[in-house]
């Protein structure tokens, strides 16, 4: 990783940040299908709320949740696990398509970045952002850039001083990013990281 950090570190302002949060990498699960299944259900909730839903979910399952135990359940027992009608219908969708298509690692290895995210996106509720973390952190892949991630686009707001909205706001963190290629994911490891000992900060110092 040596000559990754070194890379990054050509952005003086990335750089900076890097001084405070190094590179960490994460454990990664090359289950593609296990890992769509939680990011749905960790979708757009804290940290706290996500673990613990995702607990209860897995509960609900001898072992492992399998495409044909998912199916076999009723939408109900997921509701119980604290999931929407909508959550739990994505989620035995994802369970369908993998019944019925390919989901395997071996298979997905195969496919270039956009025609991983063409693949995924056929799947009803799962859209470009979980597609861009099962990417990351399912396969690997390390020159990803998920602009719409909130937490990466108000920390490079913050670092990069950035002032445009809306599309131009895009076009403009995009550019950014590309200083970073090929390594747009490491550099997108340290922005969460360092976005979250920011928000910690100023939770702890009132400010």
């Amino acid at each position: 990783m040596e000559h990754v950090i070194e890379f990054l570190k050509k952005d003086r302002k990335l750089a900076k940040v890097m001084e405070s949060t190094p590179l960490r990498l994460p454990k990664t699960n090359d289950d593609v299908y296990f890992t769509l299944l939680r990011s749905i259900v960790e979708q757009q909730l804290s940290t706290k709320a996500a673990a613990t839903i995702w607990g209860r979910f897995l509960e609900r399952f001898d072992a492992y949740p399998s495409p044909e135990a998912v199916l076999d359940k009723d939408v109900e027992i997921f509701r119980g696990a604290g999931l929407s009608y909508q959550k739990a219908g994505y989620i035995q969708n994802i369970a369908r398509f993998a019944l019925e298509d390919d989901l395997s690692k071996s298979y997905m290895d195969g496919l270039n970045d956009l025609d991983a995210l063409a693949h995924l996106t056929r799947i009803k509720g799962v859209g470009r952002w979980t597609v861009e973390m099962i990417l990351m952190f399912s396969l690997g892949r390390p020159d990803v850039f998920p602009v719409d991630d909130l937490i990466i686009r108000n920390a490079m707001i913050l670092i990069y001083d950035v002032k445009s909205e809306k599309k131009q706001l895009y076009k403009d963190l995009e550019e950014i990013a590309l200083t970073w290629s090929p390594h747009r994911t490491h550099a997108c490891l340290i922005l969460w990281d360092w976005y979250e000992g920011q928000v910690k900060g100023r939770e702890l110092y009132g400010s």
